[in-house]
């Protein structure tokens, strides 16, 4: 077990930087599966004859699980222990992997998603949860800038890999890529990292976890439908209300139980809450923009998936130059002021992206991406390492797990709202004598141009013009988490919640 000072801090381990090391290692196998899978859709809708519906309930199987399940398994890492949830987390995603890699049929690659959702869910909040626990106060918002690169990595890299594996093997070949690295991880966390859970144990909170499961689920699912049945469809609204009457239940329980799965006086910290809120408004921002954006790269630039990949590539590249500074600013000048010019700074490239045009060429696309890696690097790290001090130790998973909900959350919402605003505005500037229901996907209406070079470029114009409102929309979004992160994090209070 982790040691702990009299104060109640945990003593560096000895072998802190290494299993730092493999901890990140476990970190970006997951977080390259996020963005992996899409660079293989086409190929396992050929091979596996998989339906529009199938492919996206394997897109969606991994992603409700996942954010169905992180909340429960942050505090299960905290009772029952986080090297434990690590292994279990690992086991589960790299036999999950295993098995989507042979998949013969649509429902044996879904199931096998759901259940590398599960590994996932066990592992994310676990490996911030330990590192808390291995590092002392100094060296703690190092290890953090690191764990933040590497999360950024795995983004950007998801693409870059997936497009190379399949120019060379067939679909499976994204999930192959899981089960050595996975293997690898399990040994060196087995070997390494050493046992660490809170000090007394609680009660299982049962109608909590069931009642964040539905919220979550609910939540989610309604968001990823959005974009293919509309705000006003019952498929959207039926599982957004079940989701939203469960989270008040939720709270409303949490209050009153006697030993709840997550403490709600935690939001009584305003280092907490800012860090929260601020990483949710930042992952909308984000997460939408740069998701739709790559469709620009590909349909309006002419990139190939992989081509658009490593276009992607200087926003990690600035992400990894920049992250090592952020300690240094942070210590300098302060976390309020790093955290709110670091998402200023996301802000100002996210409107740079924004003014891009049909053939602006890739310069001002450059330029907005070492901009919006920049302000990731100074401003994440800073923000993770001001919420995991904000909490006691014997709560990191927990709060490890809250963090990761909401930043899904606000990924999907990104996501379903930002399309939202391109699709409208793609709708109403579309050449007015094509077919109904090519507004659906830039894709179909350029099929209906016939290929005539005026009506591309008309086309192309519209979806630029959505693109560019989006983006808009996700600068606005990351300037007002910094200026969240600024008025909250400058709040007089405790700097932790007393465990």
């Amino acid at each position: 077990m982790t040691r702990l000072s009299p104060a109640g801090q945990s003593t560096s381990h000895p072998r802190r930087w290494v299993i730092l090391a493999v901890l990140c290692l476990a970190l970006l196998v997951v977080l390259l599966d996020n963005t992996v899978l899409n660079v293989a859709i086409p190929a396992i809708t050929d091979s596996l004859g998989a339906t529009t519906a199938e492919i996206q309930w394997t897109i969606n199987a991994y992603s409700l699980v996942l954010a169905g399940l992180l909340l429960t398994t942050g505090s299960l890492a905290d009772r029952f222990g986080r090297k434990r949830a690590l292994l279990t987390g690992l086991v589960l995603f790299t036999g999950g992997s295993a098995v989507a890699a042979l998949a013969q049929t649509p429902l044996q690659l879904i199931l096998a998603r759901g259940g590398m959702g599960i590994g996932a869910a066990l592992l994310m909040p676990s490996t911030l949860a330990v590192l808390m626990q291995i590092f002392d106060e100094k060296e703690r918002p190092k290890a953090i800038a690191a764990w933040s690169a590497v999360a950024s990595l795995g983004f950007a890299l998801g693409p870059v890999i997936g497009g190379t594996l399949l120019d060379h093997y067939w679909w499976g070949s994204v999930f192959v890529l899981n089960l050595p690295v996975g293997a690898l991880a399990i040994i060196a966390i087995a070997l390494l990292v050493p046992e660490s859970k809170a000090p007394t144990s609680r009660r299982a909170d049962v109608p909590g976890v069931l009642l964040s499961v539905v919220m979550s689920v609910g939540v989610v699912y309604g968001i990823i439908s959005v974009p293919e049945h509309g705000w006003s469809s019952g498929q959207v609204l039926v599982p957004l209300v079940t989701g939203l009457v469960a989270a008040a239940g939720f709270i409303t329980w949490e209050r009153r139980a006697a030993e709840p799965m997550l403490d709600l006086a935690l939001f009584r910290n305003p280092r907490f809450t800012g860090a929260v809120a601020s990483n949710a408004l930042v992952a909308f921002a984000m997460g939408g923009s740069l998701f739709l954006f790559t469709q620009y790269l590909q349909f309006v630039l002419g990139y190939s998936p992989l081509e658009a990949g490593f276009r992607v590539m200087p926003l990690a590249i600035s992400v990894l130059v920049v992250t090592p500074f952020s300690p240094k600013i942070s210590a300098r000048i302060g976390i309020p002021a790093t955290v709110a010019s670091g998402l200023t700074v996301v802000g100002a490239g996210l409107l740079a992206l924004s003014f891009v045009t049909s053939d602006s060429g890739y310069g001002p696309t450059l330029l907005g991406l070492v901009l919006v890696g920049a302000g990731v690097g100074v401003a994440m790290p800073t923000s993770a390492n001001a919420l995991m001090g904000a909490i006691p130790r014997e709560r990191a998973g927990i709060a490890s797990g809250l963090t990761s909900t909401l930043q899904e959350l606000g990924t999907s919402l990104g996501v379903a709202i930002l399309g939202s605003v391109v699709a409208a505005r793609f709708a109403a500037e579309l050449p007015s004598f094509l077919p109904d229901g090519v507004e659906r996907s830039v894709g179909l209406a350029l099929q209906a141009t016939g290929g005539v070079p005026e009506v591309v470029r008309d086309v192309r114009d519209a979806f630029v013009s959505g693109i560019s409102m989006s983006l808009l929309c996700g600068s606005v979004a990351a300037v007002a988490a910094g200026a969240l992160a600024w008025v909250l994090l400058r709040r007089e209070g405790a700097d932790r919640v007393n465990g």
